[in-house]
């Protein structure tokens, strides 16, 4: 008969067995995990009232009223010279109704500015080492990923993740961070003259412009927020132009020339040139609903 002593001995080896066994598949799915793409990656930022807040946004197009943080000073000061962000750093934009008049439109306080309303959501980007080399070349951000997250920090997972990428995608120079260009000062040039088309508002004015073959078209920023001239065929994109920046390009060949903003592709425009060939739809730089950061 087998002893008590036995029979806990048996059990004993049985229970170290059975943990060693399980010990590599705990291994596994947690690496598993780790190694996989996407926005889950990153956690809520609960202290983000605690980050440094680098910038304000007025959006006009969509009337809300953001604020930009980053998780150090340290990034903030990589940004104003132009390098690139320090590994680990957290950038949260912070999104909230503009306050608005009965007809919808939204008020202002002394200084011009939107008047905060209710917070609607949080888009949040992440840098982590090693976490770039999980996404093809073609939407490859650096090492940045992607994140959005309700009034209550709860994950969204119905956001256009891949529109964060695609928006930021063609700001390689400056880290893929959009809002760099604001502390940075922009790629613009700052002098004088009259501008063909005004940027105010997030909106082009005049909308439509016509102009002859070989005649350059200035546009001017008026917009606290930075702004992006990009074109159809060719592909061209100016400079980000930050308040007070103009932009010049010359269209050499007749045709009806459609644009937008690289950075807010809801905003168009359009340039005639004289002769009357008409060129396909520009590409859009398909933002996240919540950008750009």
């Amino acid at each position: 008969m087998t002893s008590i002593l036995d029979q806990e001995a048996f059990m004993k080896r049985s229970l170290v067995t059975v943990c060693i066994l399980a010990l590599p598949i705990a291994v596994a799915l947690l690496t598993a995990r780790s190694s996989t793409a996407g926005p889950e990656k990153i956690e809520f930022p609960a202290n983000w009232e605690q980050y440094v807040l680098y910038t304000i946004v007025d959006r006009y197009d969509v009337k809300q009223y953001r604020e930009l943080y980053a998780s150090s000073q340290e990034a903030v000061d990589a940004m104003k010279r132009g390098q690139p962000l320090p590994d680990r750093t957290v950038l949260v934009l912070v999104q909230y109704k503009a306050q608005a008049d009965a007809q919808g439109n939204p008020l202002k306080n002394a200084s011009g500015r939107f008047l905060k309303g209710d917070r609607i959501g949080f888009t949040v980007m992440e840098k982590r080492q090693g976490w770039g080399a999980e996404y093809p070349g073609d939407l490859r951000n650096g090492e940045w990923e992607y994140s959005a997250f309700g009034t209550d920090g709860r994950f969204n997972a119905n956001a256009n993740y891949t529109g964060c990428f695609q928006c930021h995608k063609p700001h390689e120079k400056q880290d893929f961070v959009i809002s760099l260009a604001g502390l940075m000062g922009g790629g613009g040039t700052t002098g004088t003259g009259a501008p063909d088309v005004r940027i105010s508002g997030f909106s082009f004015g005049p909308p439509r412009l016509t102009a002859a073959p070989g005649q350059a078209v200035m546009w001017i920023n008026n917009d606290d927020s930075p702004h992006q001239i990009t074109l159809t065929a060719s592909k061209a994109r100016g400079p980000v132009l930050t308040k007070g920046q103009s932009y010049s390009h010359t269209f050499a060949a007749a045709g009806t020339y459609d644009y937008v903003c690289g950075l807010h592709p809801n905003m168009k425009g359009q340039v005639e040139v004289d002769g009357g060939v008409v060129e396909a739809q520009p590409p859009i730089n398909k933002a996240a609903r919540s950008g750009p950061m």
